[in-house]
């Protein structure tokens, strides 16, 4: 298990330690704006939404095409929203897609079910789900033979489950924005009481505890971010790299925990352009 800084001790500790909201001035404003950007997008774009990948009710994915012409090929942009596994929704984030669907990309917006109604190794499951179907969609997963164009990012939250899947057989690349890596300092926090993690779940469910062979990894932090996901975030890229595995820390100079995604969002974003770059990439 990483260690943990040693100032952390108590549960109230903890929970300051990974309170994002209390971290940025006007979070509420922040959301606001960005659901709002992305009502005007919904709107002005084609979408297939609510595509079930399950039988659950929030088994299900959001599709803004490529353009008809590039559609066969167009790398696939994969967001997994965040929420600390237990609050929002991929409506809230649809702006996130502007930039990748500017940029000539297919972009997915995938659901997931939240805490309490299940568990963190349940939507991990439930992603790898996410992942099978578009693989085998005909326009997204292009064939049991065509190389992997899937750029699965993922934010706070959605950072996490995206870093869970880099050896899916179906993804080119991971951009984990905000992630969090090490679940234990979360097990010992408020944000726990509708999780339930317990020992074995973390060591299950941490990418930090489950570096192995995988896709091109960009693990991205804002430098304006709570310390203990800036230390989260290096020590994953770094543990990835010690593993000989293809990764980057790419940090955002004055981006907090939410402004970070207008570097997605943005067609000149630092995010957007490392996703164009995973897009290229192919596995071996």
């Amino acid at each position: 298990m990483p260690p943990i800084p040693a100032e952390l001790q108590s549960r109230e500790q903890f929970t300051v330690a990974y309170d994002n909201r209390a971290a940025v001035a006007d979070a509420s404003g922040v959301m606001a704006q960005m659901q709002a950007r992305g009502q005007a997008f919904h709107a002005a774009h084609e979408c297939t939404a609510d595509v079930a990948y399950g039988a659950g009710p929030r088994q299900l994915y959001d599709w803004y095409p490529a353009a008809a012409g590039a559609a066969a090929s167009a790398p696939v942009l994969v967001f997994l929203h965040g929420g600390y596994w237990q609050s929002r929704d991929k409506a809230d984030f649809r702006c996130v897609a502007a930039g990748a669907h500017d940029a000539g990309m297919h972009v997915v917006l995938g659901e997931y079910t939240l805490a309490p109604q299940a568990r963190v190794s349940d939507m991990v499951a439930e992603v790898g789900l996410l992942l099978d179907a578009l693989a085998a969609h005909p326009v997204l997963g292009g064939g049991a033979s065509a190389p992997a164009r899937m750029v699965l990012c993922g934010h706070s939250a959605g950072g996490h489950l995206a870093a869970m899947h880099r050896a899916h057989p179906a993804v080119a690349g991971v951009l984990a924005i905000s992630g969090l890596f090490d679940l234990e300092p979360i097990r010992r926090g408020a944000l726990n009481d509708a999780l339930a993690l317990d020992a074995d779940e973390v060591r299950a469910c941490s990418p930090q505890l489950r570096i192995g062979r995988g896709a091109p990894t960009v693990v991205a932090i804002g430098d304006a971010e709570l310390a203990e996901l800036q230390r989260q975030s290096h020590e994953y890229a770094a543990a990835l790299r010690a593993a000989g595995e293809p990764a980057s820390l790419l940090g955002v100079p004055g981006a907090n925990h939410f402004t970070i995604l207008s570097e997605l969002e943005n067609r000149d974003g630092r995010l957007l352009a490392r996703a164009i770059a995973l897009a290229q990439a192919t596995r071996a």
